[in-house]
């Protein structure tokens, strides 16, 4: 069923704003409890970042990038015929062909939406008080929701530098315009060093495009435990990926659709089809008249919320990437969920929020990256030099060893420990397969384990994942 062009009820139990991972979470579980409840979405797709131009258009690309190497590694396995070692990518089929898939998921959203009895409302939206929401239609017609309360989840954007800043900026795009580009490029910059950079100059790097990465430190992934940074950052240009340390961006020069020059503050001028800003992202916020209802906004736009997700003003409630906190899309299904159980789920539920502490989440670089709880610095500070200690193995996958020494990825697996019973505070993975094997250990760290309970599992033989339960 599309949209409602008016409202359909004189008042709701709750109004959310959003439709991304979140707000259809949030929304469905509260209709699910027999709430009155409205869905509010700015564009005409329901999936927000994740489905759209996230998460799940980003792994399907990494997977496709993983088929790549995959061809390039059968040789080793005495793979023959046309084809083999010299992979040959069509990325002008396969955009629409993931594009579609997408679209498919928005049908399964706005299904799920409308199965549930969500009211769902296209439009931009405007608190005009903690009950009152107004929504302004595309044709520029607007309507008044009434609700008992409003959850914000409109979650973030890309940022890209301003032409005052750095001139010619804006010729570059970002990682949304990533998903837009109808044709492989044979020449890119990415500026960033985050996991977003990270992942998207893989992609490019591995199906064929010749990667221009400019990083302000010496690694990337700089809040991330450094061992998983410093293995990655080597095996990326192991694999060819041009590294500019130290450098930042002062000007670009050239045209749209042309050739663009990327100068750098270290007298370098690299010429690429493409430029992409992975600098960061910062919250959906603006226009949505918080501020002015006394809704508390942290420096940098993010609404600032306490353990219950509750905003400054009573009834009015945040989560997901507007908040700043965790930017994942499982945080926000999750902090969603618990928020309607604990508002309309009855007395099981009455204490439900979610917990911001040992939140697993992965890396789809190449190799792809695990990892949960506390980095290693992060723990000497919390718990002291002398409580802390380091298990680590590093290692190459059984996959590899059929394969040529110049594409054998390394494995590094480091286990974090406090106190003398050796309480798991982090575990921090890189190599084959961490992606999948991060799951399951987060569930350990998540429970309390300590080093002797994985010593006590019998290991899984041969795995990667075995490293953790026979680390010494």
């Amino acid at each position: 069923m599309p949209p409602v062009t008016k409202p359909g009820l004189a008042k709701y139990d709750i109004v959310w704003i959003g439709g991304g991972s979140g707000g259809v979470a949030g929304a469905r579980r509260a209709a699910s409890y027999g709430a009155k409840v409205a869905l509010i979405e700015a564009t005409e797709r329901l999936g927000g970042t994740c489905v759209n131009v996230g998460c799940v258009p980003k792994k399907i690309m990494w997977h496709a990038a993983d088929i790549a190497d995959k061809i390039r590694h059968a040789e080793g396995y005495q793979f023959k015929g046309p084809g083999i070692g010299a992979p040959q990518f069509s990325w002008s089929t396969f955009k629409p062909q993931r594009d579609a898939y997408i679209r498919r998921l928005n049908g399964i959203y706005d299904s799920n939406v409308e199965k549930e009895g969500v009211e769902q409302h296209h439009g931009f939206a405007k608190v005009l008080s903690p009950t009152s929401v107004r929504v302004t239609r595309p044709d520029g017609t607007s309507y008044d929701l009434q609700t008992d309360r409003i959850v914000v989840a409109t979650g973030g954007r890309p940022t890209i530098p301003s032409d005052n800043d750095i001139p010619g900026a804006s010729l570059g795009i970002d990682s949304d315009g990533f998903f837009d580009l109808e044709e492989q490029p044979k020449r890119v910059a990415v500026v960033g060093a985050g996991y977003i950079a990270v992942e998207l100059a893989g992609v490019f790097n591995t199906l064929g495009t010749t990667v221009h990465s400019f990083i302000r430190g010496d690694t990337v992934l700089r809040t991330f435990d450094p061992a998983l940074g410093d293995v990655l950052t080597k095996w990326m240009g192991h694999t060819g990926i041009n590294f500019h340390p130290g450098s930042n961006v002062v000007r670009v020069d050239g045209a749209p659709g042309k050739p663009l020059t990327v100068h750098t503050d270290k007298g370098e001028a690299v010429e690429v089809d493409v430029l992409l800003w992975a600098i960061g992202r910062h919250a959906n916020t603006e226009q949505l008249g918080l501020e002015r209802l006394g809704v508390k906004l942290d420096k940098k736009g993010d609404v600032v919320v306490d353990d219950w997700q509750q905003s400054s003003v009573p009834g009015i409630f945040a989560l997901g990437d507007v908040c700043g906190r965790a930017q994942l899309t499982p945080v926000a299904i999750a902090a969603a969920r618990r928020l309607s159980n604990r508002l309309y789920g009855g007395e099981k539920f009455k204490n439900d929020k979610l917990s911001y502490e040992n939140i697993p989440t992965v890396v789809f670089s190449h190799p792809t990256i695990g990892t949960v709880g506390l980095t290693e610095p992060e723990a000497r500070k919390k718990y002291g030099d002398e409580n802390v200690k380091i298990y680590k193995s590093s290692f190459r996958a059984l996959y590899f060893s059929m394969i040529p020494e110049e594409h054998k990825e390394p494995s590094l697996y480091k286990l974090i420990v406090t106190g003398p019973e050796e309480l798991v505070v982090g575990i921090h993975i890189i190599g084959l397969g961490s992606d999948e094997v991060m799951q399951g250990f987060g569930v350990a760290v998540k429970m309390g384990a300590r080093k002797q309970d994985l010593d006590d599992t019998v290991a899984i033989h041969p795995t990667s994942g075995e490293e953790l339960v026979t680390l010494r």
